[in-house]
Parts: structure tokens; sequence; C-alpha cells
């Protein structure tokens, strides 16, 4: 099966302000992401996450290798791009970086009328989104007028709008109260239920121990190991070496297991 998104021996170099060349910040990184796929990039931070997902619909362009979408490659065109950004949204960790106009339903709307799509549509995707994320009674409201996990969820609304065929989350939970990460969590599985393929970043192990089918984890840029979810959390070494812990559902097995 043709993945979904290929990113191919990815390398990518923050520009400096003076002439020092700065380390890169993604180093040889190839990874195939398939229609299905319900992934979780771990790592500590500056260790690539964001930047990788940052890649996945073009907001930053590779210093070398390729992207391709479908098996073509993306040569980062406007009509390339406007294509990419449709098939996979890109949800970043703070609201405040996407949420810009008047109401929320402004805001909701931006992207499938920057599609082209007539009214009806986008008011049909417009309504679908806000009423996925509970945001119907929201509405109208500016977004600065929200709370942080509602803003989060006006910003998802805005990509789902897009009716991607990948989702890309940079720390879904980061703000988000125990309530919140389960609906987070709900809203997730609907989604990946559908249909949607889903890559999230997060620091919240446990979240990811819960929801996530797939792991990477990332150290320095590299891809440091990848596998089953279970796999890789049982690999307690492993998740040391990269300043990562287990979940704390395993380590309390672990520790049960050494006292009997």
């Amino acid at each position: 099966m043709t993945p979904l998104l290929e990113l191919r021996c990815l390398h990518y170099v923050y520009p400096s302000a003076g002439s020092a060349q700065r380390p890169p910040a993604l180093a040889d990184i190839s990874l195939a992401i398939r229609p299905g796929t319900r992934l979780v990039l771990l790592g500590a931070n500056g260790a690539g996450k964001s930047t990788l997902l940052w890649h996945c619909n073009g907001t930053l362009r590779p210093t070398s290798g390729d992207i391709l979408l479908g098996g073509k490659p993306v040569r980062h065109s406007r009509a390339e791009l406007t294509e990419l950004r449709r098939r996979v949204a890109l949800v970043a960790q703070e609201p405040d970086d996407q949420l810009f106009a008047g109401t929320v339903r402004q805001d909701v709307s931006f992207g499938p009328m920057n599609l082209g799509l007539p009214e009806s549509e986008v008011r049909v995707r417009v309504d679908e989104a806000l009423a996925a994320l509970d945001l119907v009674a929201l509405a109208d409201l500016p977004p600065h007028q929200l709370s942080h996990g509602q803003r989060k969820r006006a910003a998802l609304a805005g990509a789902l709008a897009m009716r991607p065929e990948l989702l890309a989350l940079d720390e879904p939970t980061a703000g988000l109260d125990p309530r919140g990460i389960e609906a987070l969590h709900r809203q997730l599985d609907t989604l990946h239920a559908r249909g949607m393929a889903i890559v999230l970043t997060t620091h919240d192990i446990d979240f990811a121990h819960r929801w996530a089918a797939e792991v990477v984890v990332m150290d320095a840029g590299r891809i440091a190991a990848r596998g089953p979810a279970a796999e890789i959390f049982a690999e307690a070494a492993l998740l040391h070496r990269v300043g990562l812990r287990q979940p704390y559902a395993l380590a309390a097995c672990d520790t049960s297991v050494g006292r009997r």
C-alpha cells in the first residue's frame, strides 16, 4: 500500500543569525505514514518532534530530502502546498498561533474558504466541525473569550473543517485538565474510527500509552526507535536513555513483580 505521506532522508537545519552553523534539527529522517495510522512521536525537549511534524504539511521545507504525498514528491509550489495542506492538517501546540479571526465560526471557516469551496459546502463543513468539538454554543464568540481548552478545541475544529486524511497534532494535551484530556482521547478515537490517520507529539507518556498504536522515539533529531506501542513502552532502558520514563501503569507492574 502506498503511504499517505512519506518522509525520505529528511534533513533540516534552522537558519542561523550569525556565521556559526546550527546543529541539524532533523538528521536522516525516513518515515512512512499510512492510512489508519495512530502514531505518537516521543522525545525530550529539542529531540525534533515538532520540527518533524511541521514538515508534514509544508510549514517547514527540508534542507534536503523528500516529502511524498500519495507517492508523489512535493516540490513546494503553491498548488502542491495547497493540496498537501488540504490532505494533511496541522494543529499547533498553542491555539493562539492559529486563531486570528473575529469569531470562532469565522476562524473555522477560513481553511475551507481558501479551498475555493461553495459557500454552502463551507457552511456544512463548519457546522460539522463545531458540532464534533462541542463548540456550537461558542461559535459566535471571539476566540480570546474562550478558555485555553476551548481555544484548543477551536483550533482542532479548524483542522477538521478541511476534512483531512491525516491530522497532525503538536502537544494536544498541553494545558488540558484531566477531563479535557479524556475528552480529547474520545474525540481522537472517533476521528480515527472514521478513517482518519493521526500523528501527534506529546510529553504525556501515560496518554501516549493509552492511545497510541505505534510509537516513534526521537533523540537529537534522529529516530532512535520505532515500533508497536506495547513493545516500545516495555523498553525501560531505551526510554531512560532518551530522557523519558515508562508509563505509570507499566512501571507499577514492574514494581509489583519485583516485590514478589
